[in-house]
Order: C-alpha cells, then structure tokens, then sequence
C-alpha cells in the first residue's frame, strides 16, 4: 500500500497522461487543502472557490511539469495554490489602488471654483490654464481643487515628490505671469 505522498505523486504523474480518474481521485483528496489555504488567504469564501477552482484547472493542465525529484506532490499543488491566491490579492490591490486614484480625480474636476468668478475673469484664467503643460495642470488641480497634498499627488500619479513640487511651482510661476499680463 502506498504512502499518502506516494499516492498524491502517482495520481498527479496519471494526471499528466491525461487519466480523468486520476485526477478525480486527486481532486478529492486535495480540494479542500487546496481551499483551505486560499481561504486563509483570501478571506472571502467565493474569491476562495473561484481561485481554488483555477487551481485545480492549472493541476490538471501542467500535471507533466512536476517532478518528483524536486519535492512531494502535496508541496507542488499547494505551491500552485499559494500563488494563485497571492496574485488575486495583488490583482485586487491594484483594482482598489486604481479606482482610489481615479475616485480623487473626479473629485477635482466637481470642485472647480469657476463659476464664481465673471465672464471675463473666467476667460482670463482659462487662457492662463490652456498655457500650462498637461502635467502641470493635473497637479495644480489636485493641490487646489482636489486638496490633496504633495505627498499625496506623487502617490496618486506616481511620482517622485520632487516631480510633484517642480510641476506645481512651474504651474504656479506661469500662471501668474499669464494672468499678471492680463490685469
């Protein structure tokens, strides 16, 4: 009779010839190891089906690659699990990241102060705006109308804050020279 080890390495080396009862066998005695720690993982039960399904997919597709000298069959699949639920949270990091950045950019655009000046004026400062680079707009319109701090603006658009401070000060000193003539 075969060791656990043994049976998991024997079922996955079937799997890689393609035995759909092999793996069937695999899938029982692992899915819910495999569950298990992507749920530690993941906290979210669905997410943790989903990515443990993909999983079991990514067994059954590269079933051929392991290798048995390198390490047990057990260690392989959870390795495999492991990354998977790592890649879920850094993909949705980088969903929340996103969505915050671009979250704080519509508020700028809602908060523009123009309406509160008169025809001419408003005319004036938008000539004046239509001078600056696109750069400098954008971290003019997060210091001013976004009220986000410098720091805060090189973290959104990612950027040295040094970057930040150049644009913001170049942004300034055009502006007023632009609206310095117009007076």
């Amino acid at each position: 009779m075969l060791s656990e080890p043994e049976r998991r390495s024997a079922l996955l080396r079937r799997t890689a010839n393609g035995d759909q009862q092999a793996f069937a066998e695999l899938y029982d005695l692992v899915a819910s190891e495999v569950f298990g720690l992507i749920r530690k993982v993941l906290r979210d039960p669905a997410q943790s089906q989903e990515v443990a399904q993909e999983v079991m997919v990514e067994v059954w597709r590269s079933a051929a690659r392991f290798d048995p000298e390198r390490g047990n069959a057990r260690t392989w699949i959870m390795t495999i699990a492991h990354r998977r639920a790592v890649d879920r949270v850094r993909t949705e990091q980088s969903y929340r990241d996103r969505s915050e950045r671009h979250a704080r950019l519509e508020v700028v655009d809602r908060n523009r102060p123009e309406n509160q000046l008169d025809p001419a004026e408003r005319q004036a400062v938008r000539g004046a705006v239509a001078t600056l680079t696109p750069l400098q707009r954008q971290s003019i319109d997060l210091a001013y109308y976004g009220g986000c701090t410098q720091s805060e603006i090189a973290e959104l658009l990612q950027v040295p804050l040094g970057t930040v401070k150049t644009r913001i000060r170049d942004g300034l000193i055009r502006l007023r020279d632009q609206l310095g003539e117009v007076r």
